[in-house]
């Protein structure tokens, strides 16, 4: 299979309005499987942080982790507002690039 490079500043939730871990790669297909599979002891492993509600992407990482940085800094209202912007119904940002339209779930379905 070939890889998939995406530079990226996301942030995965537990739930809508649930914990929320923010995080930066270079990788964004591969962190994706990392965080849904558990592969990693720490904080999104711990408070399941597994559904990707928003992301951006960058070009040059260095770029991307001052945004990390920047948005760590945040009030978590501004986190929230930040994903409600662009993904109101906090839908897994995920399945986009595994899933055809089709097939995604609606965050009303169930698990």
């Amino acid at each position: 299979m070939a890889r998939f490079d995406l530079i990226a500043v996301y942030l995965m939730a537990s739930q809508p309005n649930g914990t929320l871990y923010l995080g930066v790669t270079s990788d964004l297909l591969q962190r994706g499987i990392d965080h849904r599979e558990g592969r990693y002891e720490g904080f999104a492993k711990k408070y399941g942080c597994t559904t990707l509600v928003w992301w951006e992407q960058h070009y040059d990482i260095n770029d991307a982790i001052a945004r990390e940085k920047q948005i760590k800094g945040w009030h978590r209202r501004w986190k929230l507002a930040l994903i409600e912007k662009t993904n109101p119904t906090w839908r897994d940002l995920y399945e986009d690039f595994l899933l055809p339209p089709q097939h995604r779930r609606s965050p009303d379905d169930n698990p």
